[in-house]
């Protein structure tokens, strides 16, 4: 779908005119129904629209104008309107006519925002108009999208376009972290994800894949024991980005990428076992973030590393009370062969803070169901030993609508992961403090550097928003790339 500024609104397709609470219109909207003879208004009072952030109310084939049809969208209380209320407006508008048959829609927002806010309401269009239809062959018409450009009428189109340039990175940085998470497992293995991240090199990064006789030579045992059930060869894709001052020490990206995990020899249930197709959300979210971050030239250096590995059941695969040896070379007696992600971010943790002497460090993974039990799925777990860390992710999660909450770390879950047989276990005592006990595990491969593990369990895959916010159309909702993007914008450029 194309996205496109105006400085005036076409009078043929659709348009689009904010609505205040309390039904008090916009300039734009009391234009129009001064031209249909009042009808915005008696539309208004005949519906139980109000003006309300994300409501909308359709007027089809309006007399006075010859525009096709009216779309009135809410912005809530004037003085509070936000940019997250009008990337929800954005998206609000666009949901409604994906598939209503309309190919352009006006969205009046002259004298109502500035360029930034115009660009938000335009990301928000983007993140609507999402659809995987890659294996849909029998769509009829009028479930395919009609709806071709989004043209927003702003005051200064020249800044508004600048300012897109940035947030269209953004949206293009979401939708490859959606695309690779919605993939099949008969599609996306890691040697296949390993070449589509390849293909990023045309945007600008500089791109490295590892290969199971480079890792063996690293002595990365325990990412090797995860995959050596696989019939596909296990890969660390890297990422990097130099768009900072030669010689600063990057942000350290990680991501967890399992692309599928059938839990090993400690088998899932069949029920939803479909579903750990998107186990590698926290590599979808670093490839993205990387997309994102070339895309609009950030002034950073950056660093995307992610584990690409399939955990397959096979006479040849890790068993329960194996004891890998990491390329910390700390063991790890395996119990259960389900708790996978950590053996795999564990050696790569390692080894990129060992090249690469990162600023920071950030990995994400969905890691384990007990964040989804602790806090649902609208809000993220962050796990980390920098308070300035925490502090700004808060922030950025809360500014990019990709909110997170603060996990306790600490000696009294150190305890969990002990074990007489070897350093360390790879799972906790039962089910308690589940997902602490495997902050606790990850945190044994960071040492002091400046730290954040991110549990996206709840919020990756299956719809980490409400489900009346238009801008999450999908499965694979692309979780992390928003937050981090705000990470970075406000904290690590120049």
């Amino acid at each position: 779908m194309k996205i496109e500024f105006a400085a005036a609104a076409s009078t043929s397709g659709a348009i689009a005119v904010p609505v205040y609470e309390g039904a008090s219109l916009s300039a734009a909207a009391e234009t129009l129904d001064g031209a249909t003879s009042g009808a915005v208004k008696r539309a208004v009072a005949a519906s139980r629209f109000s003006g309300k952030p994300g409501q909308t109310l359709e007027i089809v084939a309006p007399s006075g104008v010859e525009n096709s049809r009216i779309v009135l969208f809410g912005l809530g209380e004037k003085d509070k309107r936000s940019a997250s209320t009008l990337e929800k407006a954005g998206a609000a508008v666009t949901k409604l006519l994906l598939t209503s048959g309309e190919t352009d829609v006006a969205v009046a927002l002259n004298g109502e925002t500035d360029a930034e806010g115009a660009a938000r309401a335009a990301l928000g269009a983007r993140l609507a108009a999402y659809r995987y239809d890659q294996f849909r062959t029998r769509l009829k018409d009028d479930q395919k999208p009609s709806l071709e450009t989004v043209s927003i009428v702003v005051d200064d189109t020249s800044a508004a376009d600048a300012e897109w340039a940035s947030w269209g990175a953004v949206a293009d940085g979401v939708d490859l972290a959606r695309d690779v998470t919605n993939l099949p497992p008969n599609v996306l293995n890691p040697e296949t994800y390993a070449k589509k991240i390849e293909g990023l090199a045309e945007f600008g990064l500089e791109i490295e894949i590892l290969d199971e006789v480079h890792m063996t030579e690293l002595g990365m045992g325990a990412l090797l024991g995860v995959g050596q059930g696989s019939e596909f060869e296990s890969k660390i894709a890297i990422m990097k980005w130099n768009g900072g001052k030669e010689g600063d020490a990057p942000l350290l990206f990680v991501g967890k990428g399992l692309t599928f995990d059938s839990g090993g020899i400690s088998l899932k249930p069949g029920a939803g076992m479909d579903e750990m197709r998107g186990d590698m959300g926290g590599s979808a979210a670093v490839v993205g973030l990387m997309r994102a971050l070339a895309g609009r030239k950030a002034n950073v250096n950056a660093i995307g590393i992610v584990g690409l590995v399939e955990n397959m059941p096979d006479g040849n695969a890790q068993r329960p009370g194996d004891i890998v040896t990491s390329m910390s070379g700390q063991t790890i007696e395996i119990l259960n062969t389900d708790a996978e992600g950590r053996l795999v971010l564990a050696d790569v943790l390692w080894y990129s803070q060992d090249r690469f002497k990162p600023k920071l460090i950030i990995d994400l993974a969905t890691l384990t169901g007990a964040m989804l039990i602790a806090l649902g799925n609208t809000r993220a777990g962050i796990f980390t030993n920098s308070d300035e860390i925490a502090d700004h992710l808060f922030k950025a999660g809360n500014d990019s609508d990709e909110p997170v909450w603060r996990m306790p770390l600490g000696p009294d879950y150190e305890k969990h992961i002990e074990t007489k047989n070897a350093d360390i276990r790879n799972v906790g005592e039962g089910r308690l403090a589940g997902s602490i006990s495997a902050a606790e595990f990850l945190k044994c491969f960071v040492n002091d550097r400046p730290w954040c593990h991110i549990d996206i369990a709840g919020t990756a895959m299956g719809g980490m928003s409400p489900k009346d916010d238009p801008r999450q159309p999908s499965w694979g909702t692309g979780w992390g790339v928003r937050i981090l993007d705000r990470f970075v914008r406000d904290n690590h450029e120049g």
